[in-house]
C-alpha cells in the first residue's frame, strides 16, 4: 500500500499526472501521518456509519475514513485530481469519488441515494476561503447528519467555537451553535502541509442537536439581528441594530431595556437566550 503522507511518493504521484497546486482552490494537502487517523477516529465515522468527505485533494484522509466507515463519498471540485485519486485510493473499493461543487449540489439528494437511509457524517479538510459558507449550508439545510468534523484554520475555529457572551464572539459563533453543539479537538501544524499554509489549522467537530437550544418566534428575524448586530461590533446595539434593521435608536432602547439589557449593551455581551428575546421583542 502506498504511503500518502510521503512528501516525496505524493509529489511524484503529482507531478506524473501534471497537477500543480491552485492558490485560488487553496490546496494544501496532508502529509503529517498522525492527523487523519486521528480525524478519522473522531468523526465518528464506522462499519454502520457513512461518511462524506468534501475536498479530498490526494486521498490521504479519504483512505484513513475507507479504512474505518462502510462507504465513502469524497467530492472533489478540481477534475485535475479525479486520476491522482484513482491513484492514491486504488483499492479503497467503499470510496466513491463525485466530481462537483459542494456548494452546488443537492447533498439531501446525495445522502438519500448513496446511504440508504444509514447515519452519516461529515468530515474534510476545508479550503481556508469557503470554511463558512460549507459550514453554513450544511447546518441551514438541515441535511440528516449525525456531525461535521472539519479541519479549518485556527483563527476560525476560535470564531466558530467561541462562546457567547466572550470576545471571541461572532455572527457564524450564534449560527452555529443554533444548529450544533461545537468542540475543538486538536492543533495541526502549517508544516502538516504541502504547501504549508502562513498559519496553523485546528480540527473542530459540532454535533448535530436534534433541536435549537432556543426558540424564535421568527427564525429568519433572530438571524438578521444577529447578523446585524456583529456587522458593526464595536458599536452598541443601538447603533448597531438602528442602521442594520432600520428601527429607530428609540425603538432598540425600548427593547433592550424591555428585555432586561443595558442600554449602553454590545454584541459580544448576549447570550443566545438574549438574542431571542430581543428578536422576538422587536416583531
Amino acid at each position: 500500500m502506498q504511503n500518502l503522507t510521503d512528501i516525496a511518493y505524493m509529489k511524484s504521484v503529482l507531478s506524473r499526472h501534471g497537477f500543480t497546486f491552485s492558490k485560488a482552490l487553496g490546496q494544501n494537502f496532508l502529509v503529517n501521518p498522525t492527523v487523519c487517523p486521528k480525524m478519522a477516529e473522531y468523526c465518528g465515522a464506522s462499519e454502520n456509519c457513512g461518511v462524506i468527505e468534501i475536498g479530498p485533494g490526494a486521498g490521504v484522509l479519504t483512505r484513513e475514513l475507507s479504512k474505518v466507515a462502510n462507504k465513502v463519498v469524497a467530492i472533489e471540485l478540481d477534475k485535475r485530481l479525479l486520476p491522482v485519486l484513482d491513484e492514491t485510493l486504488s483499492g479503497c473499493d467503499n470510496v466513491k469519488i463525485i466530481n462537483g461543487d459542494a456548494m452546488k449540489l443537492d447533498l439531501h439528494k446525495l445522502i438519500e441515494e448513496e446511504f440508504n437511509g444509514g447515519d452519516v457524517v461529515i468530515c474534510a479538510n476545508l479550503p481556508y476561503y469557503i470554511t463558512s459558507p460549507v459550514i453554513m449550508r450544511i447546518l441551514e439545510e438541515k441535511l440528516p447528519i449525525k456531525s461535521l468534523t472539519v479541519m479549518v484554520q485556527k483563527e476560525a475555529a476560535e470564531r466558530i467555537c467561541a462562546e457567547p457572551g466572550t470576545r471571541d464572539v461572532g455572527a457564524v459563533s450564534l449560527a452555529v451553535r443554533y444548529y450544533a453543539e461545537p468542540e475543538m479537538l486538536f492543533k495541526v501544524s502549517a508544516g502538516s502541509f504541502v504547501p504549508p499554509p502562513k498559519v496553523d489549522s485546528e480540527v473542530i467537530k459540532l454535533d448535530i442537536l436534534a433541536e435549537p437550544p432556543i426558540k424564535p418566534k421568527d427564525e429568519k428575524q433572530f438571524f438578521r439581528l444577529v447578523k446585524s448586530a456583529f456587522a458593526q461590533r464595536r458599536k452598541t446595539l443601538s447603533n448597531s441594530l438602528s442602521s442594520g434593521l432600520g428601527v429607530s435608536k428609540s425603538d432598540i432602547a425600548q427593547a433592550l431595556e424591555g428585555c432586561g439589557l443595558k442600554p449602553t449593551a454590545r454584541a459580544e455581551e448576549l447570550s443566545m437566550q438574549d438574542f431571542c428575546k430581543l428578536a422576538d421583542y422587536l416583531l
